[in-house]
């Protein structure tokens, strides 16, 4: 076997994990974009949307199930912008990152309450569930089309904030908090539409996640949401296509690393298993500290100029 046959299915699955963190990490950097917030909830809104499937596809048929889970999702995402961080806007900003983790810790204990902590099975959805084979290996049609929803909802996110009066807003309010107020612009109508929007892709994001990963337990949510807020760091937070990219490379990179042992046992570098994907987590923190010291502004973020 060839090394690129080797790599191959690492890499396909990195893309693919890659394009489920995206979409997470997209939320975390709309809403610092306009808020200046890291949104810590926003994890844990992922893990409740596939809650929600878990439970819906048990009541009703998919395509009922489906829609609710993203109208629930969308609706709980608008809910804690209202309840937990409309009233503290004019407050001091930890007031609001403290409401955030409150929010957090609600939202799995909530879970823990209603599922007793048990691991609940996903529902395998029709169609995306199923294996092909693709360039001789097998995997699960998500896996592929995950990159291309992706690409295709990102590229419709900024489309929307390039060429709409919407996008216009964000863009404005993104810019300068205060003077967009005074110039008319409807702020709370702009910032929930923001938290509308991003858990509109977590929602997505958490029926191509479980589909591959399907079991859902109070804490499915903390570590790909603390991967896609390092996506989002990585990228440039505040900059959409540098937290796609940023997912994208820490999927692959994650995936290589879960896989190096397989891999130098193939090609008879190493003779025994060394546990390297014991570390596949732990790199992204790492990559999370190299950027923060090297490039705190991220591959594409631009540099802040605070008024005095």
């Amino acid at each position: 076997m060839s090394l690129g046959q080797t790599i191959l299915p690492y890499i396909i699955s990195g893309i693919s994990v890659g394009g489920q963190y995206s979409l997470i990490a997209i939320g975390y950097t709309m809403v610092y974009g306009i808020l200046r917030l890291i949104n810590f909830a926003h994890g844990d809104v992922f893990m409740v949307a596939g809650l929600m499937m878990v439970y819906l596809a048990a009541a009703l048929p998919l395509y009922i199930a489906i829609p609710l889970v993203i109208l629930f999702t969308v609706l709980l995402g608008f809910t804690i912008e209202r309840v937990a961080y409309k009233p503290l806007r004019t407050a001091p900003r930890m007031s609001v990152m403290i409401s955030a983790i409150g929010v957090s810790y609600l939202l799995q204990n909530l879970a823990l309450y209603i599922t007793g902590g048990l691991n609940k099975n996903y529902p395998p959805i029709p169609w995306i569930s199923d294996s092909i084979n693709v360039f001789g290996m097998q995997t699960t049609r998500v896996t592929i089309i995950t990159p291309f929803l992706t690409v295709f909802l990102s590229a419709c996110l900024v489309w929307l904030i390039s060429h709409t009066k919407l996008g216009m807003a964000m863009r404005a309010v993104a810019k300068d908090f205060e003077t967009s107020q005074l110039m008319g612009i409807r702020i709370n109508n702009v910032i929930s539409a923001t938290f509308i929007i991003g858990t509109f892709l977590a929602a997505v994001g958490s029926m191509l996640f479980f589909t591959n990963y399907p079991g859902v337990v109070p804490t499915s949510g903390g570590m790909p949401g603390l991967k896609a807020f390092v996506a989002a760091v990585f990228g440039g937070i505040g900059s959409i296509p540098g937290a796609v990219i940023g997912a994208f490379i820490i999927g692959i990179c994650e995936s290589l690393i879960k896989g190096l042992d397989t891999i130098l046992l193939t090609r008879g570098i190493i003779t025994d298993q060394v546990g390297f994907a014991t570390f596949s987590d732990a790199f992204t923190f790492v990559l999370l500290i190299i950027i923060l010291v090297f490039k705190p502004t991220g591959l594409f973020g631009e540099k802040a100029t605070d008024k005095v």
